[in-house]
This record gives structure tokens, sequence and C-alpha cells, in this order.
């Protein structure tokens, strides 16, 4: 079962609306949903929500650390309250996945993401869950860095929003450790909405 939701991103205003901080905005959607509010907890470098749901104690967090530094804030809330790597969801963005797309796997590389880098390092494992929600890529491995950093178009935001609201569905599997489950609803993508039909011309 997950105990930790934890989202990447970078702080501040600069960074709010940037590609990178699709992790973010998934986790301000979820606790828009548990009706929580995150505060800061410099204990853990972080913004964090803790909340009990059907009895279940959850812990939802966003590392003000920088991305490059997103492992201490992670590693400190997990070992005080002894949470283990299978337990926490790490919410990111992900160049390889188009927007609007979204995927759950465990464990693997960090593919060069400089969050989950120092997360793998910090927590000493790669074992952890990890929600990728697509921002596509520039097409040009030299754009990679200012990609991220530049906000959306207001269509890929909007798709973005849109598997965010989708895989939000997933969350009480998440935390009942039905993961089959879970990669079941992410995984399975609405049909696109139908056309109107063409008005008949006389």
């Amino acid at each position: 079962m997950i105990k930790l939701f934890v989202g990447l991103g970078n702080p501040g205003p600069d960074y709010e609306a940037t590609r990178h901080n699709a992790g973010f905005w998934w986790i301000d959607a979820l606790a828009r949903e548990l009706k929580t509010t995150l505060v800061p907890e410099r204990s853990y470098h972080g913004l964090a929500a803790r909340t009990v749901v059907h009895g279940q104690t959850v812990w939802l967090l966003q590392p003000q650390t920088f991305m490059n530094l997103s492992g201490k804030s992670v590693a400190s809330l997990a070992r005080f309250f002894k949470i283990l790597p299978e337990e926490i969801l790490v919410v990111h963005d992900e160049l390889d996945i188009t927007p609007g797309q979204v995927k759950l796997k465990r464990g693997g590389s960090h593919a060069g993401h400089n969050g989950l880098r120092d997360i793998h390092g910090q927590l000493g494992s790669p074992d952890y869950w990890r929600l990728r929600i697509g921002i596509g890529h520039p097409g040009v491995k030299s754009e990679v860095a200012n990609w991220v950093l530049k906000k959306p178009s207001p269509d890929q935001r909007t798709l973005i929003e849109d598997c965010i609201a989708h895989s939000l569905k997933a969350y009480p599997a998440l935390l009942a450790g039905e993961m089959d489950k879970a990669t079941l609803l992410i995984h399975t993508t609405k049909p696109p909405r139908p056309k109107p039909p063409r008005p008949v011309e006389d």
C-alpha cells in the first residue's frame, strides 16, 4: 500500500507552471480530493500534509529543495516514519510519454531524471513506485533542459490536467495496495469524445 505520495517539481512562482512541475500539480489535485492542505515542514525540507483515509495515515509531500535534491526531502520523511520504498509513490514529469498519457511502474532506472536520480541515492533503492506524467519531448536532446523549464502550450496543459484527473481515480486502489487494479485504472484511457455531426447543407 502507498503511504507516501511525492510530487516532484521546483519551488517558487517562476517554476510553478512549467512542465517539470507536473508532479506538484498532481499532489495539489490529490490534496483537494482529500480535503487537506500542504504546509511547510522544515524537518522534511518540503510542503507536507498528513491525513487519515479509512484508518490509514497518508502523507503528501512536495520537496522544496529544487529538483536535483528531491531525495533529501523524501528520505527524511520516509526514514522518520519508517516508510519503505515500495510504500512510496513518486509522481514526476516524463519526456518519453506524450502529453495526455500517464503510466504507473515500480522500480527501474532513473532514465536521466535528476529528481529520481537523487531519490535513488538517498533511499538507497530504486524499488519505489513512479507515476510518470507525459510532457512530451522537444525532439532534440540539447533542448531538453529548456523544454522542461518552460510552460506547456494551453492545449498540452489541458491534456496534462485531464490525465491527472483520470489517474486520481486510482488513488483508493493505491492506498489499499491494489496495485494491479490501480495500474489497470490508470492505463485504461477514455475514448476520445466524438465530434459533433456536421450540419446538413440544403
